[in-house]
């Protein structure tokens, strides 16, 4: 059964490990270039452990770490949302078994209201989800 687990703040390092992965893997789609130290920039990391309105969730399967998603209220095409996704994912060897259909389910029939979900058009898979 898939659940979200709020990441909490001493588990911040584990949450940037794990979307550094998530940013090469983005690569594919987005023309971004690691930095001198070999990692991928994402602006608006830190803010998920300073402002209330940002959060992230691992993503479980049981006891099964699968995911993460990270959402906040911004919008990013000048909209009103009550929510928007910002990251999300399924980890590659955890995908095709219906997690991210379930995942999604549970972020949005846990956070009611109204959505933004932005993807890449060339991401295939994001854009039939």
């Amino acid at each position: 059964m898939i659940t979200l687990v709020p990441v909490q703040a001493e588990e911040k390092e584990r949450l940037h490990k794990i979307n550094q992965k998530y940013l090469y893997e983005m690569t594919l789609f987005y023309p971004d270039e690691m930095d001198e130290n070999g990692e991928l920039h994402y602006g608006h990391f830190d803010d998920y452990f300073a402002d209330p309105r940002r959060q992230a969730f691992f993503i479980y399967n049981d006891d099964t770490m699968v995911g993460f998603v990270m959402i906040h209220p911004y919008s990013v095409i000048g909209h009103t949302p009550d929510y928007t996704m910002a990251e999300f994912t399924i980890f590659p060897s955890y995908r095709r078994q219906h997690y991210a259909t379930d995942a999604a389910h549970r972020i949005l029939s846990t956070y009611r209201g109204k959505w933004e979900i932005k993807y890449n058009e060339k991401n295939i898979a994001a854009k039939h989800l």
